[in-house]
């Protein structure tokens, strides 16, 4: 019974604010629901026929898998970057650390809205680019640049937890076996190379995963500075979805988005643990 006691608080957070919520969504994705006309009428599976033939849902996903991408790859790369120098202990590192940590904590709506400014046509950046004699995009109203300012904006909201993650995984690397490699004429990068990044991949895999389901949900950065613009260039998945439900009022509808989206991120997951035992140390 102690047991049961303890892992009591899991399984019902499981329950309550997992499968219980999902089983919802699956019962609406079934019906045509509009609460403001109090229609709710089951509609069975045309809202997934509907699905399947709606470019506006595709396009959206191939945007959510472009800033999942863009995102993962910059953000695990500095990431370890900031690990790798902090890890040499240099004079400062505390005050290093500090500031890359810092924005981990801050709200995200705050974040954003000071980036809002930074990025503005007329703002920080641009003035800074003006000063050294170039002229700097509109980095949120033209297209080519918009989706790459979220994900940077995005990338300097996280990497301080990314960050630490990975310089716990760094000194905890056995200091005996890289000494030994050195004795046997290993140079510093063949001993990271061979040594330290193999013994760093569970690490990296748990990074890997969290920041590409984090990038699944991205939200506030998109309403806060694009609405899904300019044009739909912004427009991820689960931004759609919002604007299905609370601005076109079709819940039954958005319901289906949001069952793609477990479906994606399932697919995601499944590929992610499935090719572990091919990179990640001590997989068997």
């Amino acid at each position: 019974m102690i047991g049961y006691a303890f892992i009591a608080p899991a399984v019902l957070g499981v329950l309550g604010l997992g499968l219980v919520p999902f089983g919802f969504v699956l019962w609406y994705s079934l019906h045509d629901w509009n609460p403001l006309v109090g229609d709710f009428t089951w509609v069975g599976g045309e809202n997934f026929l509907r699905l399947l033939t709606d470019e506006t849902v595709w396009a959206s996903l191939v945007t959510t898998i472009q800033f999942a991408a863009m995102l993962m790859v910059f953000n695990v790369a500095l990431a370890m970057a900031l690990a790798l120098l902090l890890n040499q202990r240099l004079p400062g590192t505390t005050t290093f650390r500090t500031f890359f940590f810092s924005p981990v904590i801050v709200s995200t709506v705050a974040w954003v809205l000071v980036w809002s400014y930074l990025v503005a046509a007329n703002g920080g950046i641009n003035g800074v680019l003006a000063m050294i004699g170039l002229e700097g995009p509109n980095w949120l109203r033209e297209s080519s640049w918009a989706l790459v300012t979220v994900v940077v904006i995005q990338v300097f909201k996280g990497v301080g937890m990314n960050m630490i993650l990975f310089l716990a995984a760094l000194q905890n690397v056995p200091a005996e076996l890289k000494e030994a490699a050195r004795i046997d004429g290993a140079r510093p990068t063949r001993v990271f190379r061979s040594i330290t990044l193999p013994l760093m991949t569970p690490t990296i895999l748990l990074v890997v995963m969290v920041t590409t389901f984090g990038a699944m949900d991205v939200f506030v950065p998109i309403q806060i500075l694009t609405q899904g613009g300019p044009g739909r260039s912004t427009t991820v998945i689960s931004y759609l979805l919002y604007r299905t439900a609370f601005e076109q009022q079709d819940f039954g509808y958005a319901s289906t988005i949001g069952v793609l989206i477990f479906v994606v991120a399932l697919t995601l997951a499944a590929l992610q643990w499935s090719t572990r035992k091919r990179w990640v140390h001590d997989e068997v």
